[in-house]
């Protein structure tokens, strides 16, 4: 026998890959599958940004794959269906039980609808399975069912040898009443092949009241990522424990009436703190603090207590970390140090500003917390650290998030890589190391890894996310400073203005845009960035489409907070074989009106880039992935010929 040509270590590898594929015949043929599966159709990506809690919204942008499922329906039934059957059928993938029940209350479920709805769903099943290999589309199919879903998608219609057969399948379905669960699973398999990928570009949390919602379909999605937001900082930072950030999260949440998320959610204890506001300011209106949105009246002047309370906590505990960290250089921002003895005037760039509200009774020792107010924190602490629910959200934000990503090309990050004004990455001094570009964004994607969990440093690794809620040199941030004393506290508008980072003056400049991608390896003609975080103002004629199209920008507004700056309730974006595919949408109405009139947001679609020809598998990420694994396989078909391994038969 000629020498091996395999290493001990190549060896060890292959002998476990033989647990696997025990024989020739078995290795030959999963290399002929993965060989074939590089050249189906890449798989669809879809892209959202910027969800901020509003679940029903984003839940319905996920239910129509921001128009994917319609334009399957049209492109199979366009001759067969009008309009509103069309949109029927849509609805009915979208929110199958809801749709179901409410047909059924109307007389319109018959054996005729059932049996033609069964068949359309099972046609476009194999039609959006169409794109991946029979094992994956089994893999998908729900256990108790799969067998009779084999027999109606992969058995051709056309076999007149079992026409009988499937007929009688359709009729003992519906003889059953088994009906409901098939259309359910059907349009689940729908849903699920239309859309291989899911990214999400940063901030789940704030504003919206169901942020805990959206993070659970995350978690039980078939393969999301996120890449990390500022808001997601704040609650990441909260449950380490923080304390400036959990202030920040809960004064967000009063600020905008929603508690849902904090109490509800996560079960996160506020009493103490309504305790102490109501009883600290009880002689004080608050009018400063009062709630955005509907509120009840009889709770307004309780949340805007409660506002306030938190909103003086979380000040002081901004002060500390300044202090504490002078390599921040945000020391012109410790505004509530700034005061007079007063509290009637603040000093703020280099001018003295008259303050808005003077009522400041834990002020009395400085920023240090009162004993009531340290008592408080520690309650927050101790809540925000052990709430399950919370620690489960968080670890996959650690297993599934990052500051950036490069997938299939495409570098995604949600804020911005810091430029200095001529459009150079900045170096920035990071805890006593100079960093720029993809080094800063790698640390400090490594620090916020290691922040979950580090029993070590505590304190250091808490700060640090705080910058990245705020710092002027934070990717996730994006702006110089971030002025929330001055929009509580002054009453000149001008302070209250936050300069972006240059990168959004460089944007829609293409040779830095070239040069951002260069840094991160992305050397791909085709290559984009692709981000959010910055509303883009469809209503003054904002562009998301950037810098010839190698930037695309795709906040728009699905918080309800924006809509009225953006004038639209977001961008979306699908990635498919065939180009990328910008989708516009309207805000939504209630569940209840989608689902009795078929109402759908998606307003307008439209391709930003396509392809000179239909990408395959191959030239993706899981293409080169299935490049090493043929590799790996065909080193163990030599070893079993060349008697290296003995084959199991």
């Amino acid at each position: 026998m000629e020498k091996c040509p395999f290493s001990v270590e190549k060896l060890k590898y292959l002998n476990l890959l033989a647990k696997s594929y025990k024989n020739i015949n078995a290795v030959q043929s999963k290399i002929i599958d993965l060989q074939s599966v590089l050249y189906l159709p890449k798989a669809t990506e879809h892209f959202l940004s910027d969800i901020h809690g509003e679940f029903d919204a984003f839940y319905h942008v996920i239910n129509n794959a921001s128009g994917v499922i319609k334009n399957y329906i049209i492109e199979l039934f366009d001759d067969e269906m009008s309009e509103e059957e069309k949109k029927e059928l849509a609805t009915l993938i979208y929110y199958p039980k809801e749709k179901l029940y409410y047909l059924e209350n109307q007389g319109k479920v018959n054996k005729e609808w059932l049996e033609s709805t069964l068949k359309r769903l099972i046609e476009l099943t194999r039609r959006v399975g169409s794109k991946y290999n029979t094992e994956k589309v089994k893999e998908a199919f729900p256990k108790d069912i799969s067998y009779i879903l084999q027999e109606l998608i992969f058995e051709s219609p056309e076999n007149r040898h079992k026409d009988l057969y499937y007929k009688k399948i359709f009729s003992e379905i519906i003889n059953m009443e088994a009906y409901e669960v098939y259309i359910i699973e059907l349009s689940k398999l729908i849903k699920r092949f239309a859309v291989e990928h899911l990214h999400i570009l940063g901030d789940v949390y704030d504003r919206g009241e169901n942020a805990e919602k959206v993070m659970d379909f995350l978690i039980n999605h078939h393969d999301a990522d996120i890449q990390l937001g500022n808001h997601d900082i704040v609650w990441y930072g909260a449950f380490t424990g923080c304390e400036a950030l959990i202030a920040n999260a809960i004064r967000i949440a009063v600020r905008y009436n929603n508690l849902s998320t904090l109490e509800d959610g996560y079960g996160i204890n506020l009493l103490p703190l309504v305790r102490f506001a109501l009883d600290e300011y009880k002689d004080d209106p608050c009018t400063k603090f009062i709630p955005k949105g509907d509120h009840l009246e009889s709770e307004r002047d309780m949340l805007a207590k409660v506002h306030k309370a938190i909103t003086v906590i979380q000040f002081k505990a901004e002060s500390k970390i300044i202090k504490r960290r002078p390599e921040f250089k945000m020391a012109h921002r410790d505004l509530i140090y700034s005061m007079n003895k007063d509290f009637t005037k603040v000093k703020a760039y280099g001018k003295e500003y008259p303050m808005e509200d003077s009522y400041f009774p834990t002020l009395a020792n400085g920023t240090d917390y009162t004993k009531e107010e340290r008592a408080i924190v520690d309650k927050l602490v101790d809540s925000f650290k052990n709430s399950a629910k919370m620690k489960e959200h968080m670890k996959f934000l650690v297993e599934k998030g990052n500051i950036y990503s490069i997938y299939n090309d495409n570098l995604l990050f949600h804020g911005c890589i810091p430029l200095n004004e001529d459009g150079s990455f900045t170096v920035t001094d990071f805890m006593g190391t100079w960093l720029k570009g993809k080094e800063l964004l790698d640390l400090l994607n490594d620090t916020v890894k290691k922040a979950f969990y580090t029993n070590e440093n505590r304190e250091y690794y808490n700060d640090i996310l705080w910058y990245l809620w705020c710092g002027e040199d934070s990717p996730l941030f994006g702006k110089t400073k971030m002025t929330t004393f001055e929009r509580y506290f002054i009453k000149d508008k001008e302070t209250h203005k936050e300069p972006k980072n240059p990168y959004y003056y460089f944007r829609d400049d293409e040779k830095v845009i070239d040069n951002i991608l260069k840094e991160f390896g992305v050397t791909n003609q085709i290559g984009k960035i692709i981000n959010g975080h910055v509303p883009v103002k469809a209503t003054h004629g904002e562009n998301p489409v950037k810098a010839n199209g190698k930037l695309l920008a795709i906040d728009g507004g699905f918080s309800e907070a924006y809509q009225k700056t953006t004038g639209i309730a977001g961008y979306t974006l699908i990635s498919n074989s065939y180009g990328l595919v910008l989708a516009t949408h309207e805000p939504l109405k209630g569940v209840d009106e989608v689902v009795e009139n078929n109402f759908d947001i998606t307003s307008e679609t439209h391709f930003v880039l396509k392809y000179e020809n239909r990408r395959r598998v191959n030239e993706t990420d899981l293409g080169r992935a299935l490049r090493d694994r043929i590799n790996d396989l065909n080193d163990l078909l030599e070893a079993y010929k060349k008697g290296y391994l003995a084959e199991e038969k």
